[in-house]
């Protein structure tokens, strides 16, 4: 067989993809991404509010599975994996891309973030992929791949990105302890590092707009990557061209995490 007419290199996977809030979601372009390299998709969406932009996109990725997931919400992860098993019987990729924390604990500085904020942001954008992988695993029956999603932010300190540095922290050793747990199974898990984008997520952080103008600044590349660049970055981990890659921090930022 010759490379023109071999399949896509993610044809006939199965791909989870939480955390698309709309066309500018980070996890969006994972999704495009994946389903452009040949994987069947799997949308969640927040709530009934998200729902309106989401639907739109699960059709253009033709996702067979669009379900709400609010991580706060007991129950609603294990419901989502439920209707995976019913519904495809295994999967092979899952996407990570949720963060959140109060608004006045996330711009008040960690000093004064609140024990209550700093458990909700650590539960939302953390300990709900250490969850994700416990329901995911028994699904990835031939392997599979494991995605979240973290920031320079969790290395070094980074001006108004507070209690949300530590937690990415957190995600990324998770990271690394699920993939020397789930090794074995043939898991592979990873923490991408993107720079600063656009999305809603980011547009909780105090003065982002000069976050972004940095990073482009600083960036060997001279510009700032897109969901795009992220997304087919995971779409490559997921392959098996990468299939002995994991448990690391990925950085795709144009080389910003180089610069002092």
């Amino acid at each position: 067989m010759t490379l023109a007419n071999r399949p896509p290199p993610l044809a006939g996977k199965k791909a989870l993809i939480v955390g698309v809030a709309n066309e500018h979601s980070i996890a969006w372009g994972c999704a495009k991404a994946m389903h452009e390299l040949g994987a069947e998709i799997a949308l969640t969406y927040l709530n009934d509010k998200a729902l309106k932009w989401v639907e739109p996109l699960a059709r253009a990725v033709e996702a067979p599975i669009l379900a709400p997931l609010d991580v706060e919400q007991p129950g609603q992860e294990e419901a989502l994996f439920e209707r995976i098993a019913r519904d495809w019987g295994r999967l092979d990729i899952a996407v990570h891309s949720i963060a959140w924390a109060p608004k006045d604990d996330l711009q008040g500085g960690l000093l004064n973030c609140s024990a209550a904020g700093f458990a909700r942001s650590m539960d939302v954008s953390c300990h709900s992929f250490v969850r994700m992988a416990r329901l995911a695993a028994p699904l990835m029956t031939d392997g599979g791949t494991l995605f979240a999603m973290s920031y320079y932010g969790a290395e070094k300190v980074v001006n108004n990105y507070n209690v949300m540095g530590p937690v990415k922290a957190a995600l990324e050793a998770c990271c690394r302890y699920l993939a020397f747990e789930l090794g074995p199974k043939k898991i592979r898990v990873h923490a991408i590092s993107p720079g600063p984008l656009k999305t809603r997520a980011a547009s909780g952080l105090k003065d982002f707009d000069l976050l972004l103008t940095e990073a482009a600044q600083k960036a060997p590349v001279g510009e700032l990557v897109d969901i795009m660049d992220v997304g087919f970055a995971c779409a490559y981990l997921a392959t098996q061209y990468a299939r002995r890659i994991t448990g690391g921090t990925i950085h795709v930022d144009g080389g910003v995490n180089i610069i002092a």
